[in-house]
């Protein structure tokens, strides 16, 4: 294994080790560029460390170099990431992990070139065993709230070293039950990253983000 390999197999193993000890991702799927930058702030102040833009955001690749830039202690993906073209773009960009909906091997040989892993989307059994095969480095376990804790709690059979992340119906008031099931993260979007243009929106949403990091079993808090 050449030097260039190596290092970027260590690059993808310590940002894999960042997402897992974050233990949530806030996933950003906003209707206009304008509204990212605030909405990130707010993530941030909050405590969130590993955050997603999502590819139909208006200006994603703008807005993923803007993180890197403002914010370098905070981990940023890119997400709905469902062809090589798009992983391309969102490499370009200064991504640092690549989400997708959908079990894609050519995301995943693009990411492992350029030594950053993949979160990829995955619904049933045979989809897993595909994103396993595949070579990804997390499974996100998507949409997660149409089948509910129960089903994802019995993939663990099957997939107990596998590491599950689910997304889609987790929210503040299901957050633990799923890490009780063995969810190794959580992917959160609208319930955690609306829109927040005024101070007093910015306030809110700063306080929500908090109870979510409250919630996360590192912190082992319980908010009212």
């Amino acid at each position: 294994m050449s030097n260039k390999s190596t290092n970027q197999d260590n690059q993808r193993a310590a940002i894999s080790e960042k997402i897992k000890e974050s233990q949530l991702v806030a996933i950003i799927r906003l209707p206009k560029q304008s509204e990212v930058s605030s909405v990130v702030a707010c993530l941030v102040k909050g405590g969130v460390s590993t955050l997603e833009i999502t590819s139909n955001t208006p200006g994603f690749c703008d807005e993923i170099s803007q993180v890197r830039e403002k914010h370098s202690d905070v981990l940023v993906g890119a997400g709905t990431i469902i062809n090589k073209a798009l992983a391309k773009q969102a490499i370009d960009a200064g991504a640092q992990f690549l989400v997708t909906p959908n079990t894609d091997k050519s995301v995943v040989k693009i990411a492992h070139k350029h030594g950053i892993p993949v979160l990829m989307g995955a619904l049933t059994p045979t989809d897993i065993a595909k994103a396993i095969k595949y070579q990804a480095d997390f499974i996100k376990v998507f949409p997660a709230g149409s089948l509910g804790v129960k089903y994802f709690k019995d993939l663990q059979g099957p997939f107990s070293n596998i590491p599950l992340m689910p997304v889609g119906g987790v929210n503040i008031n299901n957050i633990k039950e799923w890490f009780a099931a063995g969810a190794i993260g959580v992917g959160v979007g609208n319930d955690l990253t609306q829109a927040a243009s005024t101070k007093e929106e910015q306030e809110k949403l700063i306080t929500r983000v908090k109870k979510y990091v409250a919630q996360l079993p590192k912190n082992n808090i319980t908010t009212k």
